[in-house]
This record gives C-alpha cells, structure tokens and sequence, in this order.
C-alpha cells in the first residue's frame, strides 16, 4: 500500500485550491477538527464495517467534529469517504498546513517548554524566532517539565535547543570524549 502522505498529497493540493477561493482559515479549523476525530480507532473500525454507509460515516464524523462545516469541506469529506481514505485525514490535514503556510509564508512552531509561557513572554519568544526563523510563525506551547529549563523550539524539520537537560547532554559528551 502507498504511503499516506503519498494519498494523502492530491487531496491536499486539490483541498487547498479550492479552499484559496474563500476562507482558507475557517476550511482549516473544519479539517483540524475532522482530522482529530479520524485518528479514533473505533471510528475507523465503524467506518470499516461493511454494514456502515459512507453517509453514516459522515454523519457521524460531523457530529463527532463538533462544529459545522462548509459545504465544500462536507463535498471534501464526502470524496474522501467514497474513496475510501479517510485514514489518509489526518496527514491531508496536514499537508493542507503546510500548503497554506507556504504560501502566506508562515511555518509551524511548536514551543516546548518547561514552565507556563504567559502572553507577554510568548510575544517576545515568537518575535525572537521569526527574527532567527526569517519568516513569520504560528506558535503553539507544549509543556515538557524534563527539559528543566530553557526551551526547545521546533520549526519544520528545524530545532533550537536551549533547555538545560540539552545543555546537560552537551557537557556530558564533552566530559566523557
């Protein structure tokens, strides 16, 4: 079977074309919220169920989202269901992310933190980052108490490292080399 970012890629792109035509924003959180519901297993074993139509699954997924959706997000949803991806949701997500911070271009960063970050740090951090990052970023926090202190930045396939536990590791390598 092919991977699913591989599956997933057409549906991405075609989603993203289409969504450009309005608001891409509020298509994104729709997607978000289908793609989080998609990664229950129970969900995928019902949608499996030979016995399930594709308009129960959908309906079921709608009301599992939690919110309304376009019409062209449904008709999206629908393709998806017929064609038997809706694993492939979760990385169309996804992809659809980086499409549209590609072109407004943003990127994703995800702020590991130690301590609760307050609104005010927060800013000064992001404006930090983009400096070094040279574009703008959409910064979410993750609390991880292992890193002591500091924080772990993790941008695309990019990191910057400055927690304690990491400058820990590097004072290790350098004692014991």
């Amino acid at each position: 079977m092919a991977e699913l970012a591989t599956l997933a890629r057409p549906y991405a792109d075609a989603l993203f074309q289409v969504a450009r035509q309005g608001d891409v924003a509020a298509w994104g959180r729709q997607i978000d919220a289908l793609a989080a519901v998609a990664v229950d297993a129970d969900l995928r074993a019902f949608a499996e169920n030979p016995k399930v139509t594709v308009s129960q699954v959908e309906e079921v997924l709608l009301a599992a989202s939690g919110q309304g959706v376009d019409d062209g997000v449904r008709n999206f949803l629908r393709v998806l269901l017929d064609n038997g991806r809706l694993a492939a949701l979760p990385e169309v997500a996804a992809q659809f992310r980086a499409l549209v911070n590609a072109s407004s271009g943003a990127a994703d960063a995800v702020i590991h933190s130690a301590f609760a970050i307050d609104d005010g740090q927060l800013a000064d951090l992001v404006a930090t980052l983009e400096q070094r990052f040279g574009r703008k970023l959409n910064a979410s926090v993750v609390l991880d108490p292992e890193l002591i202190g500091g924080v772990r930045v993790v941008v695309g396939d990019q990191v910057l490292d400055t927690s304690v536990r990491a400058r820990l590791e590097r004072m290790k390598v350098t004692l014991t080399a």
